[in-house]
């Protein structure tokens, strides 16, 4: 062999090195450390495999979940919903599947705005109706403002929104209570309590006793991901102005329920004092689960509105 040609022999096994590793790389990186459940489809968004239920055909869903929960949350939607609709449900990061200590900065609203919003770009899916349920409401509303051209429609069940507001003594009230609740679930989930942990935020959104009396499927949901309250407790929420709220261009329901804690219909007041919002409907019989306590009322409210919006 001449020396040209040694030469040129490794350059080529270099270069199938460099080509097995960078693959072997990729595998590494697109493969979580927790297992994907074999009826849920996943994708790698930024660096992160995002996990989501997918079915139907035709206009798009995007479900998002709240605090504590993930895409399980939405069962009885998407199986109602999926004979007329293409029903996406994901579970932000660090939700179930993966089992989250509470460590890291890639935690936030943005961040999980920015995943959603990639995933629907990924998935072809055009302009979707957007729900967003509590904090999920927060995420829905980031990309509404940031990503406009992917909402068909915006619903906020009971949905989180930050404003500038001035400080009422009810909002303050309601603020103190939120503060004092974090703490205390904090404080349990340190101590190795989740399930205490898991009482207490379940009771506060519904009314005491509300963790006991909820079906075990749906304590599940909430411990699995109990300790994503630890990253919630120490970010901070992005805020939404009055500008930000009068370029929303789509239809925008927003929704509570009968036995919903106040602090949701008072966010609803201060955005109708930005735009011409609808005035909220009231899901009866349901608390803060507004989807999971009255499914037939809350399936065809979505899907009521959805029509008169003329964006099925």
């Amino acid at each position: 062999m001449t020396l040209a040609q040694r030469h040129c022999y490794v350059l080529i096994l270099a270069f199938a090195t460099l080509v097995q590793f960078s693959a072997f790389t990729a595998a590494q990186e697109a493969k979580p450390g927790w297992s994907i459940p074999s009826d849920i489809k996943s994708e790698l968004i930024d660096g992160y495999r995002i996990a989501y239920k997918d079915a139907g055909q035709g206009t798009a869903i995007v479900f998002i979940h709240g605090a504590n929960a993930d895409y399980r949350s939405f069962g009885p939607q998407i199986a109602a919903l999926a004979s007329s609709y293409r029903v996406i449900a994901p579970s932000l990061r660090h939700y179930y599947p993966e089992r989250w200590n509470g460590e890291g900065s890639d935690f936030s609203i943005e961040q999980h705005a920015a995943d959603v919003a990639a995933l629907i770009r990924m998935l072809n899916l055009g302009k979707v109706h957007l729900v967003g349920w509590s904090r999920g409401g927060a995420v829905a509303i980031e990309i509404a403002k940031a990503h406009p051209d992917l909402v068909r429609t915006l619903v906020m069940e009971d949905g989180l929104i930050v404003m500038p507001v001035e400080e009422t003594p009810e909002i303050r009230n309601a603020a103190e209570l939120r503060a004092n609740t974090n703490k205390a679930i904090e404080e349990r989930l340190l101590a190795g309590d989740p399930n205490k942990a898991a009482e207490v935020l379940v009771d506060f959104l519904t009314e005491p006793g509300g963790w006991l009396r909820l079906p075990e499927p749906r304590k599940q949901v909430v411990l699995d991901n109990i300790y994503t309250a630890l990253g919630d407790n120490k970010m901070i929420r992005p805020s939404t102005t009055c500008d930000q709220l009068r370029k929303f261009d789509f239809p925008v329901l927003l929704m509570t329920a009968e036995k919903s804690p106040r602090s949701y219909a008072l966010y609803y007041v201060e955005m109708k004092k930005c735009a011409t919002f609808p005035d909220p409907i009231v899901i009866p019989g349901a608390a803060h689960n507004i989807h999971g306590g009255n499914v037939d009322a809350y399936n065809k409210a979505l899907v009521t509105f959805f029509e008169r919006a003329g964006a099925k």
